[in-house]
């Protein structure tokens, strides 16, 4: 289970299976796959609010984040994959919307 600490609760992060469905069994990480992928869909839409920017970089964002995690657990700080979204769009220092978002699609990660 993962959740999303939102001071002084938590929740469970949804896992977006009406976007993509991954992983029907559930979120893992640690490793490249439909477990990863489902978590990066879940963890992207939950940062960003916007399922098509998530949707369109969740495959780049679980190779390269979510696959990295320790397999005994983690906590990730909602800024730190904010930076890792800013990363991948160049640097740009404010929210973008999906359309912006999307033409990175194809570029080599």
């Amino acid at each position: 289970m993962v959740y999303v600490i939102e001071a002084p609760m938590c929740r469970p992060l949804k896992p977006r299976l009406d976007l993509r469905n991954h992983s029907p069994a559930g979120f893992e990480w640690g490793y490249n796959g439909s477990g990863p992928a489902q978590l990066a869909l879940a963890l992207l839409c939950d940062v960003t609010g916007d399922d098509r920017a998530a949707e369109t970089l969740h495959q780049r964002f679980k190779s390269q984040f979510v696959a990295l995690l320790p397999k005994e657990g983690w906590v990730i700080a909602h800024e730190l994959i904010e930076q890792w979204i800013i990363d991948q769009i160049g640097g740009c220092k404010e929210v973008v919307s999906a359309d912006e978002v999307l033409d990175l699609g194809d570029q080599p990660s």
